[in-house]
């Protein structure tokens, strides 16, 4: 997948601003694709140029005039092609995973101390797509909304958002809590 697809897919149900974008990657996108907020204005440029989205300049009375960007028939026909190829298995590339692996060589303080830091985090984020979720759905309960709501897309990628972190949390603290009993267990009563 490349940046452009995310992009696209962000500007399906409205006309954002650059700003709104990455706002928009912050809260939703960012758990399934991270960027920062120049390489996502390098790419409005590059979609608007090959003409995958369109931009209007539209003037404000008390702010600079700002610049919306809507995804044009092109851009719709592109994510058709990305979304009818075959999807690559996803894999996991994490530091924390490296330092674990060389758990019996470091110190185990300081990493019990990482992986609490990871899932302090974790819950964070979990608390924040908890929010999310609830805020899409409003009213209904989720298997109504999941049957009958609009946008539920965003829902689904938010779920697996919150399934994400909340299997990050639940490892980090089973692995602290192995390298907590091992360092007391080496230490003798």
């Amino acid at each position: 997948m490349a940046l452009r697809h995310a992009v696209l897919a962000a500007l399906l149900d409205e006309e954002l601003s650059g700003y709104q974008l990455t706002k928009a990657f912050d809260l939703g996108v960012a758990n399934f694709w991270h960027a920062q907020p120049q390489q996502l204005y390098a790419e409005l440029a590059r979609l608007e140029k090959e003409e995958l989205i369109a931009g209007r300049e539209v003037v404000q009375d008390t702010r600079p005039t700002k610049r919306l960007f809507r995804v044009t028939d092109a851009g719709a026909a592109e994510l058709e092609r990305f979304t009818a190829a075959a999807t690559k298995p996803s894999f996991i590339r994490d530091d924390l995973l490296v330092k674990v692996q060389a758990a019996d060589h470091v110190d185990g303080r300081t990493l019990i101390a990482r992986l609490t830091e990871r899932a302090a985090f974790a819950q964070a984020k979990i608390d924040l797509f908890g929010e999310l979720l609830r805020a899409m759905r409003g009213d209904r309960d989720e298997e109504e909304f999941l049957r009958h709501g609009e946008r539920v897309g965003p829902y689904l990628t938010c779920l697996r958002g919150l399934a994400f972190e909340q299997g990050n949390r639940d490892w980090c603290e089973r692995a602290a809590a192995a390298l907590r009993e091992r360092a007391a267990a080496r230490s003798g009563p």
